[in-house]
Order: C-alpha cells, then structure tokens, then sequence
C-alpha cells in the first residue's frame, strides 16, 4: 500500500468516524418496499439495488441476552455509519447450548425474541437482511444434529447426507422453516414474512454432500425446499446458500473449482426457477493454502470472472458474493495485505455491476462488536478498532450507491452482451477505495 494510499486511507476513516458519531443519534430506518429482481438485476421501487454489506452470523445468539443486545446495536450502528446496507445472520442454532431450536418443533423463545431484536434493530438502522435457515457444518447443529435428532427418535440413518433425501429429516427442516417464516416478531408487531426488512431466505449455509459429487442429490433437495419455502412466501427472494463450486452439468467448467468438488451444482441448482439469485463464497487463504498473494488474487478474480458471466448469460439472475475475507490467523498476515485484497475484491464487485448490473454486491465475512473476541475466526472486522479497513468498506459502499443512482438515471454504460467475453472489464471509472475519489 502506497504512502497515498494511506493517507487517503485514513482521511477516509475519519469522515468515517465521523458520520459514525452523527448517525448514532439519527439512526437510518429502511425503505419501505420489498427488494425485488427484473431478470438479472435487483431492484427496489423499480430502481436498481446495489448493496456494500457483511455477515455476523452471531446476532441472534448474542441478542438473546438481553444484557448482551448493546453488541447488536453496536455493530449495525457503525455498518449504518459505513453505509452497509445489506446482512447476513443465522435464523438457526439447532440443539446444545442457548439453541432456538432446542429439538425437533421445540424452540426457547427468549432465543427467538433476539431474533425479534435482530430484525428490529436492523431496520432502526436501514439495514435488510438474509436469513439462513440451517447450517451444513455442525456448528450450531446444522446437518448433524437433524440427523441425531432422528437416530435419537429411533430411525434408521446411514450419514448426515440423508437430511437431503430422507423424508424424517425433511420434515424436520420444513417445520423449521415454516416456524421461522410465519413468526410474528413481539417487537415490530410483524409475521416474518411480510417485514420488507428481510431481503431474502437462504436455505443452507454451504450444502455439501460427499455421497454425491455429481450435485443431483443437493439439486433434488433444493427443488423440493425453494418449491416449499414459496409456497408459504411469495414475497421475499429466495437464494441456496452455495459456495459456487461446479459440478456435472458442465463438467467443462469444473476447472474453475479449487482443485476438488463437495457435491453441488452451481448452475443446475441455481437454474431452478424458485430461486431468485445465486451466490458464492470465496476463501482464497483456505483453498489455496500455502500460496501467496498474487496467486490467492487471481484465482479469486477467474472465480468472479466465471460465475459473474454464467449468472449474466446462462442463469439470467443476480450474483452476490455472499462471503470473502482474509484471516489474521494466517501466516506472514499483516493489515495491509488484508486491505489490498479487500480494495481488490471490491474493485471486481463494483467493475461487474457497472457492465449490466448482474453482480448485486458482496458480504465481507464478518463484523464483530468491541469485546468480541471470542467469536473471532480470524476473519472479525471490529470496524471502530480498524480505521484503515473501516475507510475501504465505507468507500465501497460510497461507489455501490452512486453507481446505483447511475444506472437509474440511464448511464451511457456498456451492457455484458456487448463486451468481449473473455476480457475481464476492470478500471472502467472505477478507483479502488481508499484511493481517490469515485465517479
């Protein structure tokens, strides 16, 4: 990072700070309207849609202790200050410790109304929300515990993949999701499903499956749930919760895997009709373990590139990339390696949504509130103790929004179908954040 760099870095997070100290008094409430999607683009009002956002999927779970909900406020009043406008959070803990869902149809409901908390907070501030529904992994139970859950109700269960096929474990997501959709929130005074607040429901953080590689096992689950999920809401949109990795239905572009498969179908299983947009994910420092930065970023930039021009061409829905970020916990890691990557990745988000408005946004994984270092994976962004950081994501959010306003006014910008396909359309009226100022 340059000298300039940094200086303009940090007069970045000072205007940051300082609207931050604004913005706590006259916090920001959401527009009212559903986000809604016109062929591959978002939209609001029938305005273009595009969003700077992050995940803390720890909201609920802290927002249960009434004592604890100060953290809550804390980190959506400085993403509000950052002009975030977009969150992903977990609507799920499945069994063990301060569980929503203690077991099968059994839920605490003091858990449920930090969940109430959440979403009402989230809109004080002008922030929407994804909720996801289950988790694949066993943190907060997930797959795992559906699966113990019907052993422990005397079923017969070969692997936790069977929550894809069999009809106990099914059921118990379905009741799951009929639960969380129909709530009626004890604060806003609103069923779940009618609250605008709340952009989207995902299925499934990261579906894997490891007895089917193919992807047909997770792409019969995902019919059967999207199908499910909008029978009881019509009017939010409705995403899986992938990673992007490819599977059979063209093998071709299984070379854009990080040299293996976990059992999903990122074009068959977005090509259903219920679901409204696709997403990925993107952890450069995981899957490409052991190289180094500039291979770390090209890869992360094909990965961008490919899914970017399949969701434009083949799908025709909205992209979001839903998770990125760069962990402390890495060796040779410092902070400015960390903003590089991140002004990089948002400079991708930003080139792609100029040409044609596919790419909705991206989630940084994760913020964090001040004496949260508990839940730090390595990736937590506490935004008030990381002013450089704190400028480029408030920048982002800056260029997103203008581009927005742009694109609504019927900018002379070329449309994807247009370009050269194989030409990545970075530098077009676009300066990394932190740098100078944006178009």
């Amino acid at each position: 990072m340059t000298n300039f760099t940094r200086i303009t870095s940090s007069i970045l997070a000072l205007l940051f700070f300082l609207v931050l100290s604004c913005e706590a008094r006259v916090p920001r409430r959401s527009s009212i309207g559903f986000v809604r999607t016109n062929g591959a683009h978002f939209v609001l009002k029938g305005s273009p849609f595009l969003f700077n956002g992050f995940n803390s999927y720890w909201l609920m779970r802290v927002a249960a202790d009434p004592s604890e909900r100060h953290k809550v406020s804390e980190v959506f009043q400085e993403a509000s200050a950052a002009r975030l406008t977009l969150c992903r959070t977990w609507a799920f803990s499945d069994g063990g410790d301060a569980a929503l869902q203690i077991s099968p149809g059994v839920y605490d409901e003091f858990v449920f109304q930090g969940l109430d908390f959440v979403i009402s907070e989230a809109r004080k501030y002008g922030i929407r929300l994804i909720l996801s529904l289950v988790n694949n992994y066993n943190d907060f139970g997930g797959r795992p515990q559906y699966a113990q859950w019907a052993r422990n109700a005397g079923v017969r269960i070969n692997s936790e993949d069977d929550f894809y096929t069999h009809p106990v474990l099914k059921d118990y997501y379905k009741n799951h999701v009929r639960k969380v959709v129909t709530r009626f929130n004890t604060i806003t005074g609103m069923t779940y499903k009618d609250d605008p607040t709340i952009m989207a429901w995902e299925l499934i953080n990261e579906p894997r499956c490891k007895s089917d590689y193919s992807g047909k096992i997770v792409n019969g689950w995902v019919q059967e749930m999207a199908s499910f999920v909008k029978s009881i809401d019509k009017k939010h949109l409705l995403e899986i919760g992938m990673e992007g990795f490819y599977g059979d239905s063209m093998p071709e572009k299984k070379q854009f895997n990080p040299g293996y498969q976990v059992g999903t179908d990122f074009i068959s299983s977005h090509l259903i009709k219920e679901i409204d947009f696709a997403t990925i994910h993107a952890y450069t420092d995981q899957w490409l373990s052991g190289q180094n930065d500039d291979a770390q970023m090209a890869f992360m930039q094909r990965w961008i590139t490919s899914h970017w021009q399949d969701s434009s061409i083949v799908l025709k829905k909205p992209l979001v990339l839903a998770e990125f970020g760069k962990s402390s916990k890495d060796p040779g890691y410092n902070l400015n390696a960390r903003d590089t990557f991140m002004s990089s990745v948002y400079r991708n988000v930003y080139s792609y949504a100029k040409y044609g408005g596919t790419m909705g946004g991206s989630l940084v994984w994760q913020l964090a509130a001040r004496g949260m270092e508990n839940i730090d994976d390595g990736y937590s962004i506490i935004l008030a103790q990381n002013p450089s950081t704190a400028g480029i994501i408030s920048g982002q959010s800056h260029a997103m929004t203008t581009l927005a306003h742009l694109l609504n006014n019927g900018p002379h910008v070329q449309s994807y179908t247009s370009l050269n396909h194989g030409h990545r359309p970075l530098d077009v009226g676009y300066h990394p954040p932190g740098t100078k100022a944006f178009p």
